[in-house]
C-alpha cells in the first residue's frame, strides 16, 4: 500500500530542500512517496537555533500539516531536531501520523544500545534538547550532549572538516562517556553517519534519515491495524466548530 509523507524544514528557505529529498529517495520504501517543503520565503528565521525563532515559525509549520492532512498525506515530518509543536501537531492531524527527528531518533537509538550521546552543533542547543530527553522518557540512558561549536548552516560547508568534528565527538562519547549509541542530532549532519558508524563500530543515528524511517513504520502500523494516535486525552483534536467560526485554518 503506498505511503505518502510530507517532509516540513521549518524554515523560511528552500535552500536545502533538493537535498533532502535526495537523500530520502535513497532510503525511502518502493511504495512511499516523500514530498519536501519548506516555509514561505523570508522575511523569517533561516535556521531555528534560538527558541524565539522557533516560536516564530510554529503557526506556519500548523498550517502545513493541517493541508497535509486535507492533501491526503499519510505522515508529516517536522524536520527539526528541537521537534516543534510535535503535540499541537498531532492535535490537528485528525488520522494523519506526525512525526519529529529527536523522538524517532531517541526510541530507534534506545531499541539498539542502553547509553546514547547527542552530537550538537552548538551548547546553545542542549538545554531545550534535553529537556525534550527527559520528556520522552530517556533522560536513564543519555550519556552525553557533545557541541562540535558549529552552526546548522556551517554543517554543509566544508564536509571534511565537519566530518573531522562529528568523529571526534563521537569517539569521546564512546571512549569518555561510556555512550553505544550516537545520535547526530541536527537534521542538517545529513551524510555524515556511515563514516563514523563503520570507524566506531557502533549505531550512528542520522536525524533526517531516522524520522522518515519511523513515519514509514507509523504509517505501516496505522494502515494495517489501525494503530494512529490516541485523541482520548493529549492528542485530541479541537472541535471543528470553533476552527471554522474562529476561521483558524
Amino acid at each position: 500500500m503506498e505511503k505518502k509523507i510530507l517532509w516540513i524544514n521549518p524554515v523560511t528557505t528552500d535552500m536545502f530542500d533538493a537535498a533532502f529529498k535526495s537523500e530520502f529517495e535513497k532510503v525511502k520504501q518502493p511504495d512511499t512517496v516523500v514530498d519536501v517543503v519548506s516555509l514561505a520565503p523570508a522575511p523569517g528565521p533561516l535556521h531555528l537555533e534560538y527558541n524565539s525563532y522557533e516560536v516564530m515559525i510554529m503557526p506556519e509549520i500548523l498550517k502545513l500539516v493541517k493541508k497535509a492532512e486535507e492533501e491526503e498525506y499519510d505522515a508529516a515530518v517536522i524536520g527539526c531536531f528541537y521537534d516543534p509543536i510535535l503535540r499541537a501537531a498531532r492535535e490537528v492531524s485528525k488520522k494523519m501520523v506526525v512525526a519529529a527527528p529527536a523522538e524517532a531518533s531517541l526510541h530507534i537509538a534506545a531499541t539498539l544500545g542502553e547509553n546514547i550521546s547527542i552530537i550538537v552543533g552548538r551548547r546553545k542547543w542542549i538545554p531545550e534538547m534535553k529537556e525534550n530527553v527527559h520528556k520522552y522518557g530517556f533522560g536513564d540512558k543519555l550519556a552525553s550532549f557533545k557541541s562540535l561549536n558549529m552552526g546548522v548552516h556551517d554543517f554543509q560547508k566544508d564536509h571534511q572538516e565537519t566530518a573531522r568534528r562529528i568523529q571526534q565527538a563521537a569517539r569521546e562519547a564512546v571512549e569518555q562517556d561510556g555512550a553505544n549509541v550516537v545520535i547526530l542530532g541536527c537534521t542538517m549532519e545529513f551524510g555524515f553517519y556511515r563514516k563514523v558508524q563503520e570507524e566506531l563500530g557502533v549505531p550512528v543515528i542520522d536525524a533526517s534519515l531516522a524520522p522518515l524511517k519511523y513515519a514509514e513504520f507509523l504509517v505501516e502500523i496505522n494502515q494495517r491495524f489501525g494503530w494512529g494516535h490516541s485523541k482520548l486525552d493529549g492528542y485530541q483534536s479541537p472541535p471543528d466548530e470553533e476552527l471554522n467560526a474562529w476561521k483558524i485554518f
